[in-house]
């Protein structure tokens, strides 16, 4: 039921046809017996900076940000938290008073699966990210407090990946990984324990498409746990060849939901909110 007193949620993401947060977050606020409602918002780079304005005009409570708005965001927030300011990235923003105050809660929803499924001593382990965006910032500093030994980020752009190692100079992260260009990636495969997809590549409606191919997903071991942020397909194409090799695979859904339930608490202002519910809504949307 919206009412004239119902209060606005959101994702913010160009595209953000794809999102299924509203169905995720909806479940939990009616599960909850709130009068909230969770919308998409399609918001394209240039359009930004008005966006959150009229955002702060019309009272939003709090939106996610998806690609490509999670480092640009940044400059428009009067506080950002530690962890986002290590990380240099944001996905959560909540309006406090008048001001909008940004976090990051893909770390926590990005590390949930590995430690409480995969949980394992990652202090002799190799992780290899491909991509140098807002995603693979989370995934870094995951990676980086899951105590691996080695993190190598690869991407194709050097400028791009200079520019992304150059960032985290002065925070609490820098010199924990390496970056290299695409053209390493056999020698890093060969021994990769985790490897991590954060690139939009073979997320609908582009499914037909992977970061890698099934050539160089053979360069792994058979027993890299391989992990794909995409949600949709899933799996995806990329988690699809990686299981032919004998991978275990994980997609991005777990992580979905759980930096999910991490946002909806810090909006709500909770200890607990329904992750079950949240879970349940995504997969029955799936039909798994």
């Amino acid at each position: 039921m919206i009412t004239g007193k119902t209060k606005l949620l959101g994702v913010i993401g160009h595209p953000v046809e794809h999102s299924l947060s509203p169905l995720m977050h909806n479940a939990a606020l009616a599960k909850l017996g709130l009068d909230y409602v969770y919308l998409p918002f399609p918001i394209a780079p240039e359009n930004l900076e008005r966006a959150i304005a009229g955002f702060a005009s019309i009272g939003v409570v709090g939106f996610s940000i998806t690609i490509p708005h999670k480092q640009a965001i940044l400059p428009l927030l009067s506080e950002i938290s530690p962890v986002a300011q290590a990380i240099g990235a944001v996905n959560t923003v909540t309006r406090q008073g008048d001001k909008w105050v940004g976090t990051n809660t893909d770390v926590e929803g990005f590390m949930s699966l590995l430690q409480t499924t995969y949980h394992q001593d990652w202090s002799q382990k190799k992780a290899v990210i491909l991509g140098n965006g807002g995603a693979a910032r989370a995934v870094v500093a995951g990676c980086i407090q899951l105590g691996f030994a080695e993190i190598h980020v690869v991407g194709r752009n050097f400028q791009k990946l200079q520019a992304f190692h150059q960032s985290w100079q002065n925070s609490p992260f820098a010199d924990k990984f390496q970056v290299h260009e695409w053209q390493e990636l056999p020698n890093l495969l060969h021994q990769a324990n985790l490897l991590v997809n954060t690139t939009p590549i073979g997320m609908y409606p582009y499914m037909e498409e992977s970061p890698l191919s099934s050539q160089e997903i053979g360069y792994l071991p058979g027993d890299t746990i391989v992990y794909d942020l995409i949600y949709i397909p899933k799996p995806t194409k990329f988690l699809q060849l990686a299981e032919k090799q004998g991978a275990i695979i994980i997609d991005g859904l777990e992580m979905l939901v759980q930096q999910g339930a991490a946002a909806l608490k810090i909006w709500l202002q909770q200890e607990t909110v329904p992750v079950n519910e949240m879970r349940q809504a995504l997969q029955n949307h799936l039909g798994i």
